[in-house]
């Protein structure tokens, strides 16, 4: 796929790791639609970008009918959709038996429903539009792009919901992109590290310094452009398919 040629939804789009990733398709000639829930930096990232190349709509992913109606509404804008990127997601953070007592229930399953539910439902309201496209190289039609975390592989203490949505993430990578292909759609999963997002901006800086130290090479934490280019990478590689790409600067994360 030619990253002129993208027509892309990107969930979580106006801010972090989706912002940087809608920013790098618009630079390249690409559309792209920001599904999200912050009205004011909607604005401003469509202000940003271009209201010829960019346009928000407040989504809630997890709402079945509000992601079907609003692909509807991005496809039509875009004249097309041909990738659909799920960076929206929250963190979760909560130990099983805090010094309160349990987690509550509705964190871990709001932590679920938001990073990989709403995942799913997006991912399968894209597909059921980018099947109809007219094929390209090697009868391309569409690439979905989830976002899990290494988390997924070795989740802190405090991490059980998150780390359970995002393995989740990663679980459903393969059999998606095997169900789909007979319709030419590519699925991929990109598990980044610790990235420097607004929430790590707002942490004091010995901790941004002993998460920076705690990565072994490069020692830093991950830049969003980074993370979009990856995903650049991976809607122009039509052999990438079926798989998730750990991006994390060898991380491993001890258990808290």
């Amino acid at each position: 796929m030619q990253l002129s040629n993208v027509r892309a939804i990107v969930t979580g789009g106006v801010s972090g790791l989706g912002l940087a990733v809608a920013e790098s398709i618009v630079k390249s000639g690409g559309k792209v639609a920001l599904f999200d829930l912050n009205d004011e930096k909607g604005a401003a990232a469509v202000a940003a970008l271009g209201d010829a190349q960019a346009r928000y709509w407040k989504t809630d992913v997890t709402n079945e009918t509000d992601v079907a109606d609003h692909v509807a509404a991005a496809s039509e804008f875009m004249g097309g959709l041909n990738a659909a990127i799920n960076c929206a997601g929250i963190l979760g953070a909560g130990r099983v038996l805090g010094r309160n007592g349990p987690m509550a229930l509705d964190l871990f399953r709001s932590t679920v429903m938001v990073n990989l539910v709403g995942s799913f439902n997006v991912a399968k309201a894209a597909a059921e539009r980018m099947q109809h496209n007219e094929a390209g190289t090697d009868g391309e039609r569409g690439v979905i792009v989830n976002t899990a975390s290494v988390a997924a592989y070795e989740g802190q203490i405090g991490q059980a919901a998150y780390s359970a949505s995002k393995g989740g993430v990663v679980g459903m990578t393969l059999p998606m992109a095997r169900e789909l292909s007979r319709f030419g759609i590519r699925v991929m999963t990109i598990a980044p590290g610790i990235f420097w997002t607004p929430m790590v901006d707002g942490m004091p800086d010995d901790v941004q310094a002993s998460l920076s130290a705690s990565i072994p090479f490069p020692s830093r934490l991950g830049q969003p452009a980074e993370f979009a280019d990856l995903v650049g990478y991976i809607l122009s590689n039509t052999y990438l398919n079926g798989e998730t790409i750990r991006l994390d600067g060898a991380v491993r994360l001890a258990p808290k």
